[in-house]
């Protein structure tokens, strides 16, 4: 009796050790008030186990009017951006799971207007598999088309009259538009409106509380977070692309702990059968159906990011260990990646170095000689350079201009958007972003 006693209690033990990760919540603190303290951020942090909460953290505000201040809670609502598409990918295999759509369904059958319908299968579209490119407005100089909603019909005459990217199945490209028709497609089966769908489907059925979709201009009243920039330390509001336009791709509010529960229903079976869920966690090409994996810590999670204008959102879940990791911002400046890498090192006790976030000091005689219009003959654009004195500014055209960071004396950015150097021996300024890098020349 003895020897089985000790038998339980050691595993008991073990078991609490596995599931009792010990962690440096001090250090967690100190990362994001150092974030909070430079203005590299805003927004709400949540680590939660087996479906309670370990650890939460707000920095910032949700609502900034002169000098009124509201600080950002646990309780929160921000836009969560493509995270949308793993509640849309879930109530439709849902409907895959009660006979009413298959995945290997064409999509002519429910929209044959659409370029190569008769070949792009649901399951392509899924997976970012489908050549359906993503759509946008003509921009006009009367009015910020991002601004002004969108009906469905014109969603759909968009889709339509573009020219697909490529054969379906044959590659993989990340497509918002492709998600819109499969709200679209949801619609139709079902003869609900998608916000319905999502409510009765998913909302109601798991308690989120603070999950709905977006319909209008975000609302402060709702405790809803406004999205800002940083521009010189100051916090400026920045322009909100109407959730019309990002519908079944994009239109989602919610609070890393409605999310948190969201994903842990999702991998718990209350949401989709657990064959179905294998199937959203198979990866092709970097893409499950609705989902992604991200490493973090050296473990594998599941889940996806989103964002928008100048907020973002990031929902991670490591099977084996239940563990849900989210974060949403409305005012993203130090990388969101940056954020969760640095989260979890500390969450693993695993080395990490609290980023000191110190901004290098250039003389205001430099920056003068900075300043000026750049042009460059492999563009139709230029961009303007001025200065306050301490600080130098970025516009560019048909924009407002940003505050850029320095660096060092020659290099300064936007964190996580742009780069940009100067080499005022040649009077050329080189711009980085993602997608390359242009070097322009200054005007006389």
């Amino acid at each position: 009796m003895k020897k089985l006693f000790f038998t339980i209690s050691l595993t008991m033990l073990l078991c609490n050790l596995t599931y009792g990760q010990s962690f440096d919540k001090a250090k967690l603190d100190q990362f994001f008030d150092r974030l909070a303290e430079k203005n590299k951020a805003m927004g709400t942090f949540v680590i939660a186990k087996n479906g309670e909460v370990q650890y939460s953290k707000a920095i910032g505000y949700s609502h900034i009017n002169g000098n009124e201040k509201k600080p950002s809670s646990l309780h929160t609502r921000y836009r969560i951006g493509s995270i949308t598409k793993m509640f849309t990918a879930a109530v439709l295999i849902q409907l895959v799971e009660e006979g009413k759509l298959k995945l290997t369904d064409t999509i002519d059958k429910f929209f044959p207007q659409i370029p190569n319908a008769q070949k792009i299968t649901i399951l392509q579209i899924l997976r970012h598999r489908s050549g359906i490119p993503n759509i946008k407005r003509e921009q006009n100089a009367k009015e910020n088309v991002n601004t002004t909603p969108m009906t469905k019909e014109e969603m759909l005459a968009l889709i339509t009259k573009a020219t697909p990217d490529f054969e379906p199945g044959t590659k993989h490209v990340y497509s918002n538009s492709a998600y819109l028709v499969l709200g679209l497609i949801l619609e139709k089966v079902t003869g609900k409106p998608y916000a319905t769908l999502v409510e009765e489907r998913i909302f109601s059925k798991i308690g989120l509380k603070d999950t709905y979709i977006a319909t209008g201009n975000i609302d402060a009243s709702k405790n809803e977070a406004l999205t800002y920039m940083n521009l010189g330390g100051e916090w400026k509001p920045v322009a909100e692309t109407h959730p019309s336009i990002l519908f079944s791709a994009g239109a989602i509010i919610s609070t890393p702990v409605d999310m948190a529960k969201f994903i842990q229903a999702l991998f718990d079976g209350k949401i989709v059968s657990n064959e179905s869920l294998e199937q959203m966690k198979t990866i092709v090409d970097g893409d499950g159906l609705g989902m992604e994996p991200f490493t973090f810590a050296g473990k594998t999670f599941y889940g996806h990011t989103g964002g928008a204008d100048n907020y973002g959102a990031w929902l991670a879940y490591l099977p084996e260990e239940k563990l849900v990791v989210a974060y949403a911002t409305n005012a993203k400046v130090y990388p969101v990646g940056n954020i969760m890498n640095g989260a979890t090192d500390i969450y693993y006790n695993k080395p990490f170095q609290i980023p000191a976030l110190e901004s290098v000091s250039v003389s205001r005689e430099i920056l003068e000689k900075y300043a000026g219009v750049y042009a460059t003959p492999e563009a139709p654009v230029k961009f303007t350079v001025t200065t306050d004195g301490t600080t130098l500014f970025f516009q560019p055209p048909n924009s407002t201009a940003v505050a850029l960071e320095a660096v060092t004396q020659e290099k300064f950015q936007i964190e996580g958007a742009v780069v940009v150097e100067f080499d005022l021996a040649k009077k050329q300024m080189t711009v980085k972003r993602r997608n390359g890098e242009r070097v322009f020349t200054k005007e006389n």
